[in-house]
């Protein structure tokens, strides 16, 4: 069991988290942006395509490839917790297309995969999880692909559960239970921290979990109670915070 001992948080005003043992930690966009990342994967994608399968790199360019990806994903739906094989089938549809050998779907998206990994932390993350890691088992929980080891993690995760391995993705309740049971602990015990109010926020809650929404000054938010929606009654009290190390500041680490 992954736990450590530590004394109850104080109340935090309208939050109160009782006795919080570890935080679950979306990755994308909550510890570095990821659409730089993906932008840069998709054109060396492309770049590798256009060396070994030129014909589809002409036909498909890297907004004719999201389409067709966006177009998978909805004749999929069963693959929405599986960005991973999204990729490959789209790949392979493309290279079929294009009555190039399919085959190489696989070193393709390979390269994709490497290169969206190269993560860049946001300035607050590598203090935030320092300081936050003594006190609490810290753990990835995400509906995308990163790699702890690949981005930088592994120092400082105890481990992650992806919506892959699980089968589902946020906000569905069972991945958050699928952490809590690797950590060896119930939902009250653990802080979900994340950027999506939808996934993270209400999610969690819905889970039984405790929440921190990271809503960063000069990121790109997706809409929540602050932008007209209306509240939900799950993620009442939930913690807000501009960055990590303001989340650090404000459960005593």
């Amino acid at each position: 069991m992954m736990s450590i001992d530590c004394p109850a948080l104080p109340s935090v005003s309208p939050w109160s988290a009782g006795t919080i043992r570890a935080l679950t930690l979306d990755l994308d966009d909550t510890l570095w942006p990821v659409g730089p990342t993906l932008v840069r994967a998709e054109r060396l994608l492309h770049d590798w395509l256009r060396a070994q399968a030129p014909a589809t790199a002409a036909a498909f360019g890297v907004e004719r490839m999201l389409a067709l990806r966006q177009d998978v994903a909805r004749r999929r739906p069963d693959l929405a917790h599986d960005l991973t094989e999204l990729r490959r089938i789209t790949l392979r549809e493309a290279l079929a297309a294009c009555g190039e050998d399919v085959a190489l779907a696989d070193p393709a998206f390979d390269v994709f995969f490497a290169a969206r990994q190269q993560v860049t932390w946001y300035e607050d993350v590598a203090e935030a999880l320092e300081r936050l890691g003594r006190r609490f088992v810290l753990f990835g929980l995400t509906n995308g692909n990163a790699e702890l080891g690949a981005t930088g993690l592994s120092a400082h995760l105890a481990g992650s559960v992806g919506a892959r391995e699980c089968g589902v993705a946020k906000p569905d309740a069972r991945i958050f239970h699928a952490a809590c049971a690797r950590l060896g602990l119930a939902p009250a015990q653990v802080l979900h921290v994340g950027d999506d109010w939808a996934l993270d926020v209400v999610g969690a809650r819905r889970a039984g979990l405790h929440s921190a929404w990271v809503r960063r000054p000069d990121a790109a938010h997706r809409p929540g109670p602050a932008d007209g929606r209306p509240d939900d009654e799950h993620a009442a009290g939930h913690l807000t915070v501009a960055d990590l190390r303001v989340l650090a500041e404000r459960l005593g680490a």
